[in-house]
């Protein structure tokens, strides 16, 4: 802090602070203060703002962004889980994820596994690929919430089109066929009912609305599982 003092009385230009502490706030303050040079605190307003809206106040904890507790690890912890079985990868330990995700291509579900890793989740994917079936691990597994995706055919042609424009590949294939990707979503429908596995329309859905309905199911399930002990 001493530092900064010093620098402030050598250049005197206007000071502008993130400090929480009211120590260090009031000390900055009353030093520009005395030098007569303007001193704001650039998330004073937005944090008064914040507060009104969500009627709560900020707890004044400097440093708290850098906080590492358990949380934090575990939300590292899935994450390299989950980019390490992302798109069908490492199948062979499908019964660690907490929830895996199925469905043809372009169904959202690497986002929606990555916004989940970042809450905790360890989230893997797996695509359903046509004439394919799926790993026998993943018909296998007991312990994960499986969950099937679908979306309407017309929007999937729409974006696997625009994906491939995006990559400038050729878009009039068996991948953007209407025909096909009909069967592929009525085969999907079919894998899952016949699983029983929870199935989720993404059609109209952002990536955190799909994640908060997993989220939700995760919960609900623990909640089971600790009442039946």
């Amino acid at each position: 802090m001493e530092k900064v003092v010093q620098s402030v009385e050598r250049d005197r230009g206007p000071v502008l602070y993130t400090l929480v502490d009211p120590e260090l706030r009031d000390l900055v303050r009353d030093h520009c203060r005395r030098l007569q040079l303007p001193c704001v605190g650039v998330l004073d307003q937005a944090m008064s703002v914040l507060a009104v809206h969500f009627h709560s106040k900020s707890e004044q904890w400097p440093g708290r962004q850098h906080q590492l507790d358990e949380g934090y690890f575990d939300r590292i912890d899935a994450m390299h889980y989950t980019l390490a079985h992302d798109d069908g990868q490492s199948t062979h330990d499908l019964e660690d994820a907490d929830v895996v995700l199925v469905g043809p291509s372009r169904t959202s579900k690497t986002p929606t596994c990555v916004y989940l890793a970042n809450r905790g989740v360890r989230a893997a994917n797996v695509p359903l690929v046509p004439e394919v079936p799926p790993p026998q691990e993943l018909e296998d597994s007991k312990r994960p919430l499986i969950v099937g995706l679908i979306t309407d055919p017309e929007r999937l042609v729409q974006i696997r089109v625009n994906r491939l424009r995006l990559l400038q590949q050729e878009t009039e294939t068996e991948y953007t066929d209407m025909e096909q990707v009909q069967r592929e979503i009525q085969d999907a429908r079919r894998l899952y009912a016949r699983r029983k596995w929870v199935t989720i329309d993404v059609t109209r859905r952002s990536i955190e609305e799909t994640a908060a309905a997993i989220l939700q199911m995760l919960a609900t399930r623990r909640e089971q599982r600790l009442q039946t002990g």
